[in-house]
């Protein structure tokens, strides 16, 4: 018998990127968890700062559906994970609805994710310097790809009531929905930064506050019973959710006898990128997953027997990591002794020598600094060799996002292989029990990955 999972659920999407996908998304969020239903928020793609958002609007985890990273297999069963127990689920798109993989058609388009899961799309329209135009913008989008379903418009920066009125005639020649129109509100505005949005965990008083704000703007400007009612023409959705413990079930790694080995993951303001997955992998593999922040915590938290640190912003945070010296020589000792320690990104810099002139935790031979430079995209990787995380040639997906170079890139023993794209080159360093590496990548394609490293972990009252 196969099971299938009732959710009603939107996709918000639009046309392009700026044309206000996180406000109506935040925004639908918090103001259907304002009418008490419980909202279950995803994000289309690798993002990691938006769904920061979408937690606080939710009061869930923002949770990341990316079928270039994970595999177009799993964006059913990881969505069904996420919103077990919600009364509604809201994804929010990236880029514009048919933009995905550079090279690659639909893949990891909002447009795929979109038919993967059976969602109507609320489609976002910048009307600003439009009129009738709207009209034949809607209608190419929707017609584009007859299984993708436009369920209506939300007119996002519309500039009057005469204006307004406008786009609704020639969208009601058009035969497509209205659901809402919105006006310019700064207070709603998020101020970004070199790789986009300024993080929830950085300032989160002025967060509260635009969330706040996109809410009301959403409220007064969408029609919630309609989208309501969209959201409710959502079909079943065949298959069973994921599950952390069943996606471990065949990794060869059983869970370690006796006491739980404590895995210690680095969070705060410096590193806010991470995978709820991630530690929901880790704990089904049988550790006790502790988070701390080096910006604030002295020592790591007792008993630690393993590390990840993943992404984030160090670089903005350089002076105060270098500061806390007494964490950083605690990091290099539980490195110098075998522990494992999985770093990503940010985690790869927090281990380097230095970071822009200030003393790291020095576990690597490398030097960073940031420059003006922005990498970003999907990468084919392979293991080059055995490691906490992997076996030699095992072949992954990962993204790479930051404005940083590390020099040397890569250590005598690279972490990975890059095969895709551009010409191949190694990244990355393991030594002992470190894996570090600029790749982000999602370890629900990679289950493996958290069984070995809690099968190496230190476990509590053994000598690190």
């Amino acid at each position: 018998m196969v099971s299938t999972v009732r959710i009603p659920r939107l996709v918000v999407a639009a046309p392009s990127s700026g044309s206000g996908k996180t406000t109506v998304a935040t925004g639908m969020m918090a103001a259907f968890t304002g009418r008490g239903l419980t909202v279950s928020p995803h994000k289309a793609g690798p993002d990691y700062i938006d769904p920061g958002y979408h937690a606080l609007a939710t009061g869930r985890p923002g949770r990341n559906l990316d079928a270039y990273l994970c595999g177009t297999e799993l964006l059913g069963p990881l969505f069904a994970h996420g919103a077990a127990g919600a009364d509604l689920a809201v994804v929010e798109g990236v880029m514009g609805l048919y933009d995905g993989a550079a090279g690659q058609g639909e893949l990891a388009s909002t447009a795929q994710l979109a038919k993967a899961l059976r969602a109507p799309v609320v489609l976002v329209v910048d009307g600003s310097s439009q009129s009738r135009s709207v009209a034949a913008l809607v209608h190419g989008f929707a017609s584009w790809d007859p299984e993708v379903r436009i369920g209506g418009v939300i007119l996002n920066k519309v500039g009057s009531d005469r204006h307004e009125e406008l786009l609704r005639e020639a969208l009601d020649e058009a035969g497509v929905d209205v659901l809402g129109v919105l006006r310019r509100t700064p207070q709603a505005a998020t101020p970004s930064r070199h790789l986009g949005l300024v993080p929830v965990a950085e300032r989160e008083p002025d967060a509260v506050a635009a969330v706040a704000a996109m809410a009301e703007q959403v409220r007064a400007g969408c029609d919630l019973d309609a989208l309501w009612a969209l959201a409710r023409s959502a079909p079943p959705l065949a298959g069973a959710p994921w599950d952390p413990a069943g996606a471990l079930a065949g990794s060869g790694t059983p869970p370690p006898s006796g006491p739980r080995p404590v895995v210690a993951v680095a969070g705060g303001a410096a590193f806010t990128f991470s995978y709820a997955e991630h530690a929901e992998l880790l704990t089904a593999a049988g550790a006790e997953v502790v988070p701390f922040d080096p910006l604030r915590d002295e020592h790591l938290p007792e008993s630690t027997g393993a590390l990840v640190i993943g992404g984030g912003f160090p670089e903005v945070y350089a002076p105060e990591l270098s500061a806390n010296a007494a964490l950083r020589a605690e990091v290099a000792a539980l490195a110098a002794a075998g522990a494992p320690v999985a770093a990503e990104c940010a985690g790869l810099l927090y281990l380097a020598r230095e970071l822009d002139g200030a003393p790291m935790c020095g576990v690597l031979d490398a030097s960073a600094r940031m420059t003006e430079r922005l990498t970003l995209g999907y990468r084919d990787a392979v293991a080059v060799g055995d490691s906490v995380l992997a076996p030699a040639g095992t072949r992954v997906s990962g993204h790479e996002f930051h404005r940083t170079r590390l020099e040397p890139g890569a250590g005598t023993a690279p972490a990975w292989g890059v095969v895709r794209p551009g010409p191949p080159r190694t990244e990355g360093f393991v030594q002992g029990g470190v894996h570090a590496s600029y790749l982000h990548v999602h370890w629900a394609a990679l289950p493996t990955a958290a069984s070995r490293l809690v099968a190496r972990a230190v476990r509590p009252g053994a000598p690190v």
